[in-house]
């Protein structure tokens, strides 16, 4: 078996290292995985990337240039929209490496336009990491549905034409896989429905298999050593939050976050409260902070991000809507609660008081609240640790992901 696996990035954003994870967990079990990526930073040498000067250079510039089309849209949104117009030769290329079956994930970013899926001539399969596959050209909707009968009039892009971008870009893919027998895979109940209720995939099959993890790499560990490590208060609670693009990306819900730490103030003891966050070097701009903050960076390797699950006593994830962020489950995989808002595929991972804090969408208060009640109690906080540590070896554990995947290989390709 010998899948080919598409993905615009090998290790930048939280879905390319799923899909990174996903193909070192099939290696493993002895799948012959290949990862085919627009743009590579690892040195892994079954991931292909563009090869020569010239080659690398262009695929630096196929986000940019694809998101020309957006310029007629001054007034859009901030929130990323991938109109997919470049050409490519993706089709030519999967041909030649001879795989037995394509497996699509992230592959925004000018790497594939939906014309090409009908080229590729084996079993499709694709993993969902956001909206973009079912919508006409948004990755987080929102409360637009306008998905499930046809996209127009857009309100990311703040167009009041039915037949605009995302009209456009909606037909495109409605004419392209008219009858092509793809099957979608979702990490999220929440994505699998939205999926399901779309106009585009409403017969499709779909699926559902969360996103794994090395539980080796992410466990528990002693939080006083690993905060001694990293320079980090011992005498601090440490709220983790994070991610590319965490602060300015409305959806992360950092203003929401910045208006609960100032209500935690009243809701909780006198232990100071610290906000670490990954992802990102520093602000923009000065920000008004209630609490101290430190800002760690984009983490380039798994074994640092453990050590900063771990020196957490909890990671708060206030987003609007994500379907199963990457950095929930590696906190779970190393003990840490988590504190978010009871929406999308969050429920998913995260058990109401059992391991972490589901608020009610989208009050800063109840998120207060929560952050009050996870770090007010520290058995507490412990017990909701070992319990989201259980939850992540049963769901979540990579090699057994990898294995529902290779299953599902092996039936679409018999089938065939």
């Amino acid at each position: 078996m010998r899948p080919l696996l598409l993905s615009t990035f090998d290790r930048i954003g939280g879905a390319a290292r799923a899909a990174y994870r996903l193909h070192r967990g099939l290696k493993r079990i002895g799948v012959d995985s290949t990862l085919v990526v627009q743009r590579k930073v690892s040195d892994d040498a079954s991931v292909l990337g563009p090869e020569g000067r010239f080659a690398k250079a262009a695929a630096h510039a196929r986000p940019f240039l694809d998101s020309l089309p957006l310029r007629r849209y001054p007034h859009k949104r901030d929130g990323l929209f991938s109109p997919a117009v470049l050409p490519e030769g993706l089709a030519r290329r999967i041909e030649a490496l001879r795989g037995d079956l394509v497996h699509l994930h992230w592959v925004a970013g000018g790497f594939l336009r939906p014309e090409t899926l009908s080229k590729f001539k084996l079993p499709i399969v694709w993993t969902l990491h956001d909206s973009w596959a079912f919508t006409g050209g948004c990755h987080v909707p929102g409360a637009c549905v306008r998905y499930r009968e046809a996209c127009g009039a857009c309100p990311a892009l703040v167009s009041r034409r039915e037949r605009d971008l995302s009209r456009s870009l909606f037909e495109r893919k409605r004419r392209a896989w008219d009858r092509l027998p793809l099957t979608l895979v979702a990490p999220s109940r929440w994505l699998a429905e939205a999926a399901r209720s779309s106009a585009l995939f409403r017969s499709a099959r779909v699926e559902v298999i969360p996103n794994g993890l090395d539980l080796v790499r992410f466990k528990p560990t002693e939080r006083r050593a690993a905060r001694e490590f990293l320079g980090l208060s011992q005498d601090r609670s440490i709220l983790l939050f994070g991610g590319v693009g965490s602060l300015a990306d409305p959806n992360k819900g950092f203003s929401l976050l910045v208006e609960a730490l100032e209500r935690l103030g009243s809701q909780r003891g006198s232990r100071e409260v610290e906000l670490l966050v990954v992802g990102v070097s520093e602000a923009s701009r000065p920000l008004r902070l209630p609490v101290p903050a430190r800002f760690v960076g984009p983490l380039g390797d798994d074994e640092s991000m453990a050590l900063y699950q771990t020196a957490a006593d909890a990671l708060v994830l206030p987003s609007l809507q994500e379907n199963q962020p990457n950095m929930v489950i590696e906190s779970m995989a190393c003990g840490t609660p988590t504190i978010a808002f009871r929406a999308a595929g969050l429920p998913d991972l995260v058990e109401h008081e059992r391991t972490g804090y589901l608020a009610e969408p989208y009050a800063a208060e109840g998120l207060a609240r929560g952050i009050a009640w996870v770090l007010g109690d520290e058995k507490r906080r412990r017990r909701l640790g070992q319990e989201a540590r259980r939850r992540a070896e049963r769901d979540h554990e990579l090699e057994s992901v990898a294995r529902r995947y290779a299953a599902l290989y092996q039936e679409l390709v018999r089938a065939r």
